[in-house]
């Protein structure tokens, strides 16, 4: 249902298997017999855990149950009450275009090799169009044409968008897209099929220790968060952005204006005046 009916991704579809299984586990098999007091051990079961993963474990076990409803299979529905812990949303972890500047300049003292041409066009494509890591990875050779401005993918839920490509993005895939041979169906092939997620994951945090970066501040959706930010800070339209990334809704991505705020925050009480004086306005 979640990939027929409501065109879920992959690794969405996973992570929905993975905590119904982890369900099951913990009521010893009985989960789609289970009744509204039996359920409430698994908030027991999960006390431990981050409030945003109990949050997306406990949103599993509701669709769960509203599933085995409408197909007939329970005449109730226990989890209706499954309350889900009150969470504040946290500001996603982005880069300073300081940082970002050391990231590229690893890249361009690496751009001589296969191996550099194919880090610069992953790179510039991360930072300079907001990709996820899976639309990367997975893009076909022909997704990015020489003098297109932009790019039509499938992201989540295989819904279409179109992203941005620069004018230096373009020239790198144009480049490291030379090196391949003909007929190749990737971009950035890997055996038989393209590079895994895992291998960008290590690409991008091998090179944020070259640039002097801890690697666990590091990964290819903080690249995501960094060009989204400071397309904001540009002075980039939210409505925009909110196409470019790719989001069903708006609210997430106005996230990005607390990062601002933030931001502006931090930038006045460093160097306003008036700041650490202890003085009243």
């Amino acid at each position: 249902m979640m990939a027929a009916e409501r065109g879920a991704a992959a690794n969405t579809i996973a992570a929905y298997g993975r905590d119904l299984a982890q369900a099951s586990e913990a009521l010893s098999g009985g989960l789609a017999a289970a009744d509204a007091r039996t359920l409430e051990r698994l908030i027991h079961e999960w006390r431990d855990l981050a409030a945003t993963s109990l949050a997306r474990k406990l949103s599993a076990v509701r669709r769960f149950f509203a599933f085995l409803v409408s197909e007939g299979l329970r005449a109730d529905n226990p989890a209706g009450d499954l309350a889900s812990p009150t969470k504040g949303r946290p500001l996603p972890k982005t880069l300073s275009r300081e940082e970002v500047d050391r990231i590229f300049a690893v890249v361009e003292e690496e751009a001589a090799s296969p191996a550099g041409l194919r880090l610069k066009a992953l790179i510039e494509l991360l930072y300079g169009s907001g990709l996820r890591a899976t639309e990367l990875v997975s893009l076909p050779r022909a997704a990015i044409k020489p003098g297109t401005p932009y790019a039509v993918l499938k992201g989540k839920g295989d819904k279409e968008r179109m992203v941005p490509v620069s004018s230096r993005a373009g020239e790198a895939v144009a480049v490291w897209a030379a090196t391949l041979a003909p007929g190749e169906k990737y971009l950035f092939p890997s055996g038989k099929t393209h590079m895994s997620r895992v291998r960008l994951f290590q690409i991008v945090k091998t090179l944020a220790a070259a640039a002097g970066i801890s690697p666990l501040r590091v990964s290819p959706h903080v690249l995501r968060h960094a060009f989204a930010t400071h397309l904001l800070e540009g002075g980039a339209d939210l409505r925009a952005l909110q196409s470019m990334l790719g989001h069903a809704d708006i609210a997430t991505t106005q996230i990005y204006t607390h990062v601002q705020s933030a931001h502006l925050v931090e930038l006045v009480n460093r160097a306003h005046p008036l700041a650490g004086t202890g003085q009243d306005d």
